[in-house]
């Protein structure tokens, strides 16, 4: 399928839109929607335990993360870290969260993560809320947003790395302890970085979304930064791994053509600026799309999240201001669609590639970010449908329905959860056993240890971690759904940010025996 696979070793839904049509037949549809029995002013349904409390457990793996002067921290091993980031450019770059297991803020993956983050609070915030984990999600959303808007000092400067990753690498240490030298990458006019910028872009845009009955005005500020990025990238097109060629050893981007397309999709869904829909369904469209082939949706490839993003309008008979437009709607959905049978097992055009336990496997690293992003995917697109009173979609002539995507999610959660071949929970934190030697620097070294950069010691120990790792989401079994619990062995045992985001938003879906998202409003 297509690019992005690759990975290093390393409250509901708020939409104000222009278009009245639109508003009054959501919520017509809503109304009339038989199987769904919540609205904005009501709770959830039920909650499944297992889910609630993996949705919990997933939440902190944030708090893991930040960097910054820590507010209200709830993880014992971990403190202030990383103080002076952005001083030598005058700005405060302390915010963010470290990407993976070291203390890289690359900033690609980390707008990524905020982009999805913010798509499983917009979708799923009532659920999120039925177990007091919405104002948890949302400070770490801002957490990170608080970061992007300060690397983005002027229209056409984007800061996107701070540290070197050689330097970095070479270390073995906690995060509250680090004393190397932290440089700062930027994106500009001369050295552009279209893939990086657009996906800040859209991360801005989405969470201008989620913050804007909270706070008007910081929902505004990210509002004006995305659309300032969005024209930065636009503008001056070219690939930050050209721009930087450093970046290719760690998150090396296949192309750009595809965060344009998202960011324009976001900001379309944030403004209800025609513009941006014009942009997405007619000549980029054309260009960058892919329509009528399915993809992997991953922090290099945003192609599949757009399909289903922009299937929503369609779901909710938009009708656009021209026929270009409608038909270039028309065939994203239709990719969603596809993108859809390609993840049901028994469709006919189902992916062979699943390991013999059930699990959708793509990739030896991160292995379980596809199968996790894949069933977010899956699980919204069923809410689309479950919500517009759609009752099927076919597959070369079969049909399937909103019960057999969210079958499937359910699968690939319960797989992750425990319920493989290896009996293993790949969420640490979660269940009776689950991977012990994480490969995180500050979970392998105990709070009191006296290291500098070479506890090295601390890599290569065969005891469990000191400290848990909680909520991390390990990169996953191999494909004879095996698993090797060594801190050593980076391409199953190193745990991501933006893996984690899309953990939190399947689970955020299921954690409801209703979950529907709400309608624009």
């Amino acid at each position: 399928m297509g690019k992005g696979s690759r990975s290093k070793g390393c409250c509901g839904w708020i939409i104000v839109i222009c278009i009245a049509a639109l508003v009054v037949t959501a919520v017509v549809l809503y109304l009339k929607s038989k199987q769904h029995h919540h609205s904005s002013a009501t709770k959830p349904g039920s909650i499944d335990k297992n889910y609630a409390q993996a949705l919990s457990i997933s939440m902190q793996f944030f708090d893991v993360q930040k960097s910054g002067k820590l507010k209200n921290n709830k993880i014992a091993w971990r403190g202030d870290s990383a103080l002076s980031d952005g001083k030598g450019a005058n700005l405060d770059l302390s915010k963010g969260m470290y990407d993976a297991g070291d203390h890289m803020k690359f900033g690609f993956p980390m707008a990524f993560s905020a982009t999805v983050l913010s798509w499983a609070i917009l979708e799923y915030g009532d659920q999120m809320a039925s177990i007091k984990e919405l104002d948890h999600a949302q400070e770490s959303l801002k957490w990170i947003t608080d970061y992007l808007v300060n690397a983005h000092p002027s229209k056409n400067v984007l800061y996107v790395q701070v540290g070197d990753p050689v330097i970095d690498h070479k270390c073995w240490e906690r995060p509250e302890d680090m004393t190397e030298n932290r440089p700062l990458t930027q994106v500009n006019k001369t050295s552009p970085g279209t893939e990086v910028a657009a996906e800040t872009a859209a991360a801005l845009a989405a969470a201008s979304l989620v913050f804007k009955s909270s706070d008007s005005s910081y929902s505004d500020l990210l509002l004006k930064h995305s659309r300032q990025l969005f024209t930065f990238a636009d503008t001056y097109r070219g690939s930050y791994s050209k721009s930087i060629p450093e970046v290719q050893s760690y998150y090396n981007s296949t192309g750009y053509e595809d965060e344009l397309l998202w960011a324009a999709a976001w900001l379309f869904h944030a403004t209800g600026d025609g513009s941006y829909m014009t942009y997405v369904t007619t000549e980029n469209g054309k260009a960058f799309a892919d329509w009528g082939r399915p993809t992997w949706f991953s922090w290099d490839d945003k192609r599949a999240g757009t399909q289903v993003l922009l299937s929503r309008t369609s779901f909710f008979n938009t009708k656009l201001s021209s026929k270009a437009e409608n038909v270039g709607l028309q065939k994203y959905k239709e990719t969603a669609d596809a993108i859809m049978c390609g993840l049901l097992p028994k469709s006919p055009t189902a992916t062979t590639s699943r390991t013999s336990g059930g699990l959708v496997w793509i990739d030896e690293w991160s292995a379980l970010q596809h199968p996790i992003s894949a069933s977010f995917l899956a699980l919204v697109y069923s809410d689309y449908l479950l919500t517009s009173q759609t009752k099927s979609f076919t597959c070369n002539g079969e049909s399937f329905t909103t019960h057999d995507l969210r079958n499937f999610a359910i699968e690939q959660a319960d797989y992750i959860l425990g319920k493989n071949p290896m009996k293993l929970s790949y969420l640490i934190g979660y269940g009776s056993k689950y991977p012990t030697q994480v490969h995180h620097r500050g979970a392998s070294i105990p709070k009191d240890a006296n290291t500098g950069c070479k506890g090295f010691e601390w890599l290569n120990s065969d005891a469990p971690n000191p400290n848990v790792a909680v909520g991390a989401v390990v990169g996953g079994p191999f494909k004879n759904d095996s698993y090797i619990d060594r801190r050593t062995n980076i391409m199953q045992a190193e745990p991501s940010t933006y893996t984690s985001s899309a953990m939190v938003g399947l689970l955020s879906g299921l954690v409801t025996t209703s979950s529907v998202p709400r309608t624009f409003s």
